[in-house]
């Protein structure tokens, strides 16, 4: 099934593009989502039309994601956390935990979905995690975890 996205898609393309899908997944989630319209003759001129202005929203977004990236390169983040005798965590730290400390030290807003942290981090040290800021820009930030002293 031939499909034209209507907005940037990281698994599939950008705004405009035309891409093939399966059946079940353009007519059960895309249309329905008006994530997406059918490839018709009609539909494709009018892409062809709006051309100018779908560019410009990629350009602005892709501006976007260069500044935030920018921002967000080489930032460390700094938490704290309750620990066993044998420095093992009292919970875990989750993609809110790090949007909180992000958003404290930095003022950066992001989204959950945007922080790409396989699994929660349970244990001291340091970890790398990527953040994604846009269509197909990740950054590395780097979240450090350390022992909450008793008079914090």
């Amino acid at each position: 099934m031939e499909v034209i996205l209507k907005e940037t898609i990281d698994t599939l393309g950008r705004e405009g593009d035309i891409v093939t899908v399966k059946a079940g997944y353009g007519r059960n989630y895309l249309l329905p989502q008006q994530k997406a319209v059918v490839a018709t003759e009609a539909n494709k001129a009018l892409v062809e039309q709006n051309k100018a202005e779908i560019e410009v929203r990629i350009q602005k977004d892709m501006e976007a994601a260069e500044v935030l990236a920018k921002k967000l390169e080489g930032t460390v983040l700094t938490i704290s956390m309750l620990t066993s005798d044998d420095e093992r965590l009292f919970g875990s730290v989750t993609e809110t935990d790090i949007i909180k400390k992000l958003t404290d030290a930095t003022g950066i807003e992001i989204e959950k979905k945007q922080v790409l942290l396989a699994d929660p981090i349970k244990s001291l040290g340091e970890t790398v995690v990527p953040c994604k800021v846009g269509y197909r820009t990740i950054v590395d930030i780097t979240i450090r975890v350390i022992a909450l002293k008793e008079d914090d």
